[in-house]
């Protein structure tokens, strides 16, 4: 009986033991699968931290390149702008230059015939009372002629008793003076002319060599120098 006993004891320990066993290797099964299910999650956040880090440095490195190329295209639209706008002054400074030359041909070939007007007036004395009517009718057409060249920007030189200037005076005759020093204009042969400021025409004079001075002009050429300004006219002031 006893020994009955003890054979259900040992049995009975042997169930105890093999039950604990299983409960442990469950256990183990158990926290094995948790770890399993939780390890693809853990996996899964890691990669995406890493496809997050990789588009956060595309994204840096195509920002870094729009500004490159923002910076490429600012440059180029204010050197086209730059170079546009000098165009435009170089565009606009040509048509005035160019309206001023036709201008300047244009009032060029009109003032021979102010000349001859000139030189009209200074010649004719009318007496009789028809004379004077055809002369003040005559006078008349010439002011017609000056003020249009005025309102066109035509101003005459004046150059008697000024100095000597190149740029607007052309010499052709120098003879001694006694009344102007050296290089001073002592007659207007013809009339020169401003348009605007620039000269039209150059004012054809005879300058002074100073008291005590010799002509050095040949005679023949100083002949040949009063036929040709004789064969040009001045214009006087108005009164």
């Amino acid at each position: 009986m006893i020994e009955k006993q003890s054979d259900n004891v040992e049995n009975l320990e042997e169930n105890v033991s093999e039950e604990i066993n299983i409960n442990d290797e469950s256990s183990e099964i158990e926290n094995q699968i948790s770890e399993n299910n939780q390890s693809p999650e853990l996996n899964d956040e890691k990669i995406d931290a890493e496809d997050l880090k990789n588009t956060i440095t595309n994204n840096d490195a195509r920002l870094e390149q729009l500004e490159k190329e923002h910076e490429t295209l600012k440059s180029q639209y204010v050197r086209i702008a730059a170079d546009f706008d000098n165009f435009r002054k170089r565009q606009s400074r040509d048509q005035d230059d160019l309206k001023v030359q036709l201008v300047s041909k244009a009032l060029t070939a009109i003032l021979p015939i102010v000349d001859n007007f000139e030189r009209a007036r200074q010649q004719l004395k009318p007496e009789s009372e028809e004379a004077q009517t055809l002369h003040r009718s005559y006078q008349g057409l010439y002011k017609q002629l000056v003020e249009v060249l005025k309102q066109q920007g035509v101003s005459p030189m004046r150059v008697v008793a000024q100095q000597f200037d190149p740029n607007l005076h052309e010499a052709v005759l120098r003879e001694p003076s006694q009344e102007f020093n050296e290089d001073i204009i002592t007659e207007e042969l013809q009339r020169g002319y401003h348009l605007e400021g620039k000269v039209l025409r150059h004012a054809l004079v005879k300058v002074s060599m100073g008291p005590g001075q010799q002509n050095s002009q040949e005679p023949e050429e100083k002949d040949k120098v009063e036929e040709d300004v004789d064969s040009e006219s001045s214009i006087s002031e108005e009164n």
